[in-house]
C-alpha cells in the first residue's frame, strides 16, 4: 500500500515535517466526530477551551503537555477539542460569526486569521510577547511572518516548520555528473543535460495545481525579493504588473517550452504521491516540494533514503535577482491564537507560554519526527533519526531572513483560487505572464 497524503492534509493535520512514526498506516485526518480531552482543573472563569485539529502522534503529545499543565496550574483548566479538518474550519468560522469560538484555536496564519482580525475578533498577543524576553527569545522569528499583520502578533507557533525545497536523486546527478544548482543558470544547464539523457529534469504535479505555486513563488522572490508579494498583501493597484511577477512567470514557460517538467506533468497528481514516486524510482531526478514528502519517500521506499540515494538543495538564486537564497516558501508553522471573547485572556497567555512548545513538548515532537521553530535544539535534532535532514530543516529556517507563507494560505480564499486557476493556465501556455498579471490585479480592485 502506497501511502497517500496530501499537502493539503498534511499542512492542515500535522502542522510539521512528520516522519514515518506518524505515517505507519494510511494517514487519516481524524474522525467526523470531535475528541475532548481533559484532565486536573476545574471550570469557571480560570478555564480555557482548545480547538485543534492534530492527529495521531501529534495529538497524543498535545494532550500529554496539557494534561501536564493542567496539573501543574491548579487554577487552570486547559481543554482540548479535537476535530476533522475540513469541518473544523466550518465550525470554526460559525462560531466566530456568531461570537462564540473557543478561548484559543488552531489555525494557519495568513488570509483566514487576517479575516478574523479583521471583524476584531482575536486578541493581539504583542505586549505579552514582547515583554516575556524567555517567551520572546525561544522562537525562531522568521516563523512569526504568518500571524504577523501591520506589526502587531495574534498568533504563536505550535507546530513544526514545513520549508519547500528541492529534492533530487543522487544516483542521477552522479551518473550525469550534475552539482545541486546554485544558480538560475545552472539548474538549466542540469534539466538540459537531464532532457538529452531521456530523464524527466523535474517531477511536477501539474494535476494538483498547487505544486505550480512553488515556482512562481520563488521565481518571484529570488527576482524582485519579499517587497513583490508584500505589494500584493497590501493590496497595491497593480500588484502583479510588478516585473517581478512577469519575469518570473516567463521564466516558468521557460522551463515548460524546454520540457523541464516532462511532457506528461499536467496529469501528474500530487495528493497521490506519483510527482514523489517519480523521483525515487529514478525516472525523474529532481522535484521542488515541501518537506512533507520526507516522509512519504520514507514510507514508500524506505531503501531510497537509507541508502543515501535522496538529497536536496534551496531554490536556486536568480542571476541579477534582489532575493535572497536564504529567504524561504512553504509553511512557518500552524498557529495557536486567543480569541477577543475569551474567558481569561490571562490564562489562555500562560497556556501559550508554559505549555505552547516548552522543552518538554519540543522533546516530544522532535521524537516523532517534527522540526520545532524553537532556538538551541542543534544538538536535540542531530541526535534524533534522520537528523541530517532534520537539522537541515531546522538551518535553513533559522538561517533566513524571511519565510513567506504560501500565496494560497496568505491570500484570502478567493483571490486564492484566482491564482491557482491562473497558474493552471500559465503553465499550460494558455495565457501569457502579462494576461496572468492582468487577471490577478483584478482579484486586488475586488478585495
Amino acid at each position: 500500500m502506497q501511502t497517500k497524503i496530501s499537502r493539503r492534509t498534511f499542512l492542515e493535520v500535522t502542522g510539521g515535517a512528520a516522519l514515518a512514526t506518524s505515517l505507519a498506516g494510511c494517514f487519516g485526518v481524524g474522525s467526523s466526530q470531535s475528541t475532548t480531552t481533559s484532565s486536573g482543573g476545574s471550570g469557571g472563569s480560570n478555564s480555557v477551551s482548545i480547538w485543534d485539529i492534530r492527529t495521531g502522534s501529534e495529538q497524543k503529545v498535545v494532550q500529554t503537555i496539557t494534561n501536564d499543565f493542567n496539573s501543574k496550574h491548579s487554577n487552570i483548566h486547559a481543554a482540548l477539542n479535537f476535530f476533522q479538518n475540513d469541518p473544523y474550519k466550518q465550525k470554526l468560522q460559525v462560531a466566530m460569526g456568531a461570537h462564540n469560538p473557543p478561548d484559543i484555536f488552531f489555525g494557519w496564519g495568513g488570509g483566514i486569521l487576517k479575516s478574523y482580525i479583521d471583524a476584531n475578533d482575536v486578541y493581539d498577543l504583542t505586549n505579552d510577547f514582547n515583554s516575556d524576553p524567555a517567551w520572546k527569545n525561544r522562537i525562531i522569528p522568521s516563523v512569526l511572518s504568518g500571524a504577523t499583520f501591520n506589526g502587531k502578533l495574534y498568533g504563536v507557533p505550535t507546530s513544526g516548520v514545513q520549508p519547500v525545497l528541492f529534492f533530487y536523486n543522487k544516483d542521477i546527478f552522479k551518473q550525469h555528473k550534475i552539482n545541486p544548482p546554485q544558480s538560475w543558470n545552472e539548474l538549466l544547464s542540469a534539466i538540459n543535460t537531464l532532457k538529452n539523457a531521456n530523464v524527466i529534469p523535474i517531477a511536477l504535479a501539474g494535476g494538483s495545481k498547487w505544486p505550480y505555486l512553488m515556482y512562481a513563488e520563488y521565481l518571484a522572490d529570488r527576482i524582485g525579493g519579499p517587497d513583490a508579494f508584500n505589494a500584493v498583501l497590501a493590496g497595491k493597484a497593480n500588484a502583479w504588473s510588478q516585473d517581478a511577477f512577469i519575469k518570473a512567470n516567463t521564466s516558468i514557460q521557460q522551463l515548460v517550452s524546454m520540457g523541464a517538467f516532462g511532457s506528461s506533468f499536467a496529469s501528474v497528481i500530487a495528493d497521490t504521491n506519483q510527482d514523489t514516486a517519480l523521483l525515487y524510482t529514478g525516472k525523474a531526478a529532481m522535484m521542488l516540494q515541501g518537506s512533507w514528502n520526507f516522509p512519504v519517500v520514507q514510507t514508500n521506499s524506505p531503501d531510497f533514503i537509507k541508502s543515501g540515494k535522496l538529497g536536496w538543495f534551496p531554490f536556486p538564486a536568480v542571476e541579477g535577482g534582489k532575493g535572497n537564497i536564504a529567504n524561504v516558501y512553504g509553511n512557518p508553522c500552524n498557529f495557536y491564537s486567543i480569541s477577543k471573547t475569551a474567558k481569561s485572556t490571562a490564562s489562555c497567555v500562560t497556556y501559550l507560554k508554559d505549555a505552547v512548545l516548552g522543552d518538554e513538548e519540543v522533546k516530544q515532537f522532535i521524537a516523532v519526527g517534527d522540526v520545532p521553530p524553537v532556538q538551541g535544539i542543534e544538538s536535540q535534532l542531530a541526535s534524533a533519526p534522520n537528523g541530517d535532514w532534520l537539522q537541515y530543516n531546522y538551518k535553513m529556517v533559522q538561517n533566513s531572513p524571511h519565510f513567506q507563507l504560501s500565496w494560497d494560505q496568505a491570500l484570502l480564499p478567493q483571490p486564492a483560487q484566482t491564482l491557482l486557476t491562473n497558474l493552471d493556465q500559465l503553465f499550460l501556455k494558455q495565457i501569457t505572464p502579462q494576461q496572468f498579471s492582468d487577471n490577478m490585479n483584478k482579484t486586488l480592485s475586488a478585495s
